[in-house]
This record gives structure tokens, sequence and C-alpha cells, in this order.
């Protein structure tokens, strides 16, 4: 076998280890539980931990499909005055995470904040008591706030879809006499199911991986419950037993998925059918049209970001920002730079895998690539304690440290948390790199190896300078989600570090958020970044053959989409 065969399946087998050690030291840490830990578990917390996510994920679930499959059919089968603007401002949400909403909302919503006092300045009602205002502090305030931030998951695979795909079928529905609710619900929605499901997946995800929120508003998920019991507790064992059964929800989620498919595909014509003609809405109807399509803009984006404002300027002409503020924003930049790096190199190597070793393996390691997305953040880091603790101890044995040498890549140092965000953004940059990757025609990697260039050669020198844009996507991507990323960075940050999101979480926990504002502002400007180059791209390829169309993160959902409807790894169609 070659040198660079061997070297390769090396590194294959080394990733694979790092892929799976979180899920393997969650079980070995969950067996060294006391016997007493895990009947408490049972009896006290799990009951009430699986009511609230169950609860939790449905709700969300059914708000993401009705905001993101109402808002992608109204700008897909309508023209309305303001159509263009509110078909890109529905991907604001995107910018702000979950925990900056529920952080916003609780200052705005409190009894003595801007809209309640407001409402009983306007009744003429003296004290807060006399206003009765729904708690936002419940479960159901949590589903509506996680719901209109999570919905651009669904809205922006569903309107590709429409507009790609949905035309000659709705002409015909039309003709045959169906009016736009009855085509909407008979032809659109079942045409769009999966990319409604790819969306609503990952929405759920996102519901599932959240923490700030959820505790700031008091639901106790799962996710929550590993965080409190690591940390406020000190029970590691306790914690990762807690983790096992999120993971294990998942993958019974992810297998009763694939059964109910029965391992049916979607097949594609392969080509760009007839776009939508739009019905024209003039006058109340297009009026009521455009407020339908800002309503969730505002309530997702428009009124947290701008109460974020307002809040940060106050504090700034009052008392000045905070001095740490600037060092944060430096960590926040270090550790998401220094991680997307590692990321965008690691995916390249892993979309690649089915030319550099064989198609079989290289498919396997791309789906086993997505196990730390599926994984919360609060799982993901319980599970890597161990394997960076063990990691830490043959370095420093290696080293000739011994057991007195300082940490290296355990917790509390920079490279447990850099690790930490490459395992769990890694399918990001996978599948941007392979949406790249699969716009090359065959016949130029194949011209490079009949010129005698062997497989790495001929992805370094000829695949790699046409797949930048890709690359570059799928960095900008990552970057941003690392930047907003919460759970991993409470729990696996250096010591005495303090990025944008946990300044703010810290904040939120003290219950002084005007302090905490200027950070919750930044971490949404950073969040503005794809999303403002996502509608230039959006808008750039409108109009373009779709193979000659900039990759970006449609693109990214469309491959995901792809993967998920072939599940024995060949095209369906």
């Amino acid at each position: 076998m070659p040198v660079a065969r061997l070297f390769g399946w090396a590194a294959f087998g080394v990733l694979v280890m790092a892929l799976l050690a979180p899920v393997l030291s969650l079980a070995v840490a969950a067996l060294e539980g006391t016997g007493e830990l895990w009947p408490h578990l049972v009896a006290y917390v799990l009951p009430q931990a699986l009511r609230d996510t169950a609860l939790l994920l449905v709700g969300v679930g059914l708000m993401v499909i009705g905001l993101g499959a109402g808002a992608a059919w109204l700008v897909a089968a309508f023209d309305f005055p303001g159509r263009r603007f509110v078909e890109a401002a529905l991907l604001l949400p995107l910018a702000v995470p979950t925990y900056v909403v529920a952080y916003a909302y609780l200052d705005l919503m409190h009894p003595l904040g801007p809209v309640q006092s407001g409402l009983r300045a306007l009744f003429g009602l003296a004290s807060p008591r006399d206003l009765p205002f729904p708690d936002l502090r419940t479960l159901p305030g949590c589903i509506l706030l996680l719901g209109f931030v999570l919905y651009p998951y669904v809205y922006l695979p569903t309107r590709a879809l429409f507009l790609m795909r949905a035309g000659s079928l709705l002409e015909a529905a039309r003709m045959l006499g169906a009016g736009p609710v009855r085509s909407f619900l008979r032809v659109a929605l079942p045409l769009a199911r999966p990319a409604v499901a790819l969306g609503t997946g990952l929405a759920l995800m996102e519901a599932v991986n959240d923490v700030g929120a959820a505790e700031f508003l008091g639901v106790r998920t799962l996710t929550v419950q590993v965080y409190a019991t690591w940390v406020n507790r000190s029970d590691l064992p306790g914690a990762s037993q807690i983790a096992l059964v999120i993971l294990g929800s998942i993958l019974l989620f992810v297998g009763l998925e694939r059964v109910a498919r029965g391992g049916r595909g979607y097949a594609g014509s392969g080509r760009r059918e007839q776009a939508m003609a739009r019905r024209h809405l003039t006058g109340w109807r297009g009026g009521l049209a455009l407020g339908l399509g800002l309503v969730p803009v505002v309530i997702g984006f428009a009124a947290p970001a701008g109460y974020l404002l307002a809040s940060a300027l106050r504090r700034a002409l009052s008392v000045g920002l905070p001095a740490s503020l600037l060092a944060e924003t430096a960590n926040t930049i270090l550790y998401a730079g220094l991680a997307t790096m590692l990321v965008v190199s690691v995916g390249l190597l892993v979309a690649a895998a089915p030319t550099l070793l064989n198609p079989r393996a290289g498919k396997a390691l791309i789906r086993m690539a997505g196990l730390g997305y599926a994984m919360p953040g609060t799982v993901l880091a319980v599970g890597l304690l161990g394997p960076l603790a063990l990691l830490d101890a043959t370095l420093a044995d290696g080293l000739g440290l011994g057991g007195t040498g300082p940490a290296l890549v355990g917790l509390g140092t920079g490279a447990a948390l850099v690790i930490g965000y490459g395992l769990r953004f890694l399918t990001i940059s996978v599948g941007a790199t392979e949406a790249g990757l699969a716009r090359i025609p065959r016949s130029i990697p194949d011209a490079a190896r009949m010129l005698g260039r062997g497989r790495l050669a001929t992805l370094i020198g000829v695949q790699l300078p046409l797949v930048r844009p890709a690359l570059l996507s799928g960095a900008l991507l990552v970057f941003v989600d690392i930047a907003k990323e919460l759970p991993l960075t409470l729990l696996l940050r250096p010591l005495n570090v303090e990025t944008l999101s946990t300044h703010l979480y810290g904040e939120a926990a003290r219950g002084t958020y005007e302090d905490g504002a200027a950070a919750a502002l930044l971490i949404v400007a950073i969040g503005l970044i794809p999303v403002a180059t996502l509608i230039g791209l959006d808008r750039a390829s409108t109009g373009r053959k779709l193979g000659k169309a900039p990759v970006a993160r449609r693109d990214i959902l469309a491959r995901a989409l792809e993967i998920s409807a072939e599940p024995d790894g060949r095209r369906v169609g």
C-alpha cells in the first residue's frame, strides 16, 4: 500500500475514534455512578425533564412548520407590495441566538419594562398588579420564542423547493379548479415534505441544544438538567446518565424516521422546472399579506434587536460600556477563528474521503461527521471530559511531566474548547465542501489522474482552487455558529476567560440585563454577517442556471436533503 494511502487510512481511524470517543466516554462515566443515583434520577429528575423536553419539541416543531412553510408559500405563491423585502427579511431571525432573544424579551416584558409600563400608562394603572399579563417564564413562552427564532430553518429549504419544483404541478391544480388554499394543502405541502422534514429536524436539534433560553425561562429540559447536574451538583456520572438519555432519544428519533420512510427516496428530474406564477394581491389583501410576512420578522428579530440597541446606547451614554467587552470580543474571535480553520481543513478531507479512500468508507465518515451536530453542546462537553483527560495524561507522560504538569488539552484549556467546537460543527463544513465538490465536472479530476497526479495531489492542486467559494461559505457559517455557541463555551472554556456569550449568560443570571445588552448586540451583529451574505447570494443566483449559482446555505441544506433521501448512499432518480 502506498505511504499516502496508508497515512489516509490512519487519519480515517483517528477521526472515527475522535467522533465516537464522546459517546463511549458517556457510557463509561455513566457506569461509574452509584447504585442510588439512577433511581433518584428516574424518580425525581427525568420525569419532569422528559415531559418538558417532549412538550417543547412538539410545540416548537408545530410552530416552525406553520411559520416556515406558511412564510415560504406566501412569498413564493403571491406577489404583493414589499414582497422582495419580506422574502429577504424573513431570514433575519437566523442572526439572533435563542438565548439572546430570551434575554431581550425577559427585560422587554418585565413588569417594570417598557411594554407593561407603557400599557399601564395608557390605561391609567399605577401598580403592576393592576394589569394581568401572561408570564413569559413558562413552557408556552419558551415554545413561542424558540418558534419565532428557528422557523427560518424550515422557510429556507421549503421556499427553494417551491420555487424550483412546484410550478407545473400547481398550474395543473389551478386548471383543475383548485384555489390557493387547496393547492397549498393538497399539492404544495406534500411536495415540500422532504424540505419541511429537513428544516424541522435542524430546528429541533437547535431547540434540544439550547441551554440559555430554557434556563432563563424556567423550563427544565434534559439539556438544562445535564448542565445543572454537572456544574451545580458536581455530579459527572449523573450528568452522563442524563446525557445518554438525550443521545438515545435522538438516535431513536432518527431510527423511527428511517422506518417511517421505509427506505424510500424522492426522485427529481435533475432540471429546474417551470417557475411558479404568483398571484397578484393589491389593496387590503396586499397589505394583509405584507403584515403577515412582517410578523415573524418583528417578533423574531426587529423587537429584540431594537431593544438591545436602545439598551446598549442608554448604558453607553450613562456609565459607558463594560471595560471587559473588548477582551471578550477578542476571545470570541480568537477561539472561533482557530476552530474554523481546524473545521474547514478537516471538513475538506472528510468531504473528499469517498475519492481519497473508497466510496463506502468515505460515505460512512461523512455520515459519522454529523454525530457531533446531532449531540447537544452540553452532552458533547460531558462526553469529551474523559477522552481529553486521557489525552492530557498521555501527552504529559510523553513529555516527562508526570502528574504535576499543567493541563495541555483537558478541561480549562483553549485546546479543549477548539476540539469541542471542531467536533460539533464539522458537518457544516463537510456539507458546504461536498456541495462545492459536486459542482466540479467529473472530467476535471479524471483528466488530472490520467496526467499522473495522485488523489491527494488532484484534490489540493486541481479541486481545491475550484471549491474555494464553497470552503469560504462553509467557513463563514462555522465561524458565526461558533461565535454564538453557548453550552460548549460555558463548559469547556479556559479558566478566567470570558466570551461574548458567557458574559451575556452571566449578566442574565445576575438579572443585570442592561449591562449585558452590548454583548448581546455584538452577538447579533456577528450573526448578521452570514445572513446578509446569504441574502446577497440568493438574489445574485435568481434567474441563473442552478449549476452556475453560488454555493450558499441552501446548497448545504439541499445536499443534506439528498443524503437523507438516499439511505443506501446512492443517488435517487
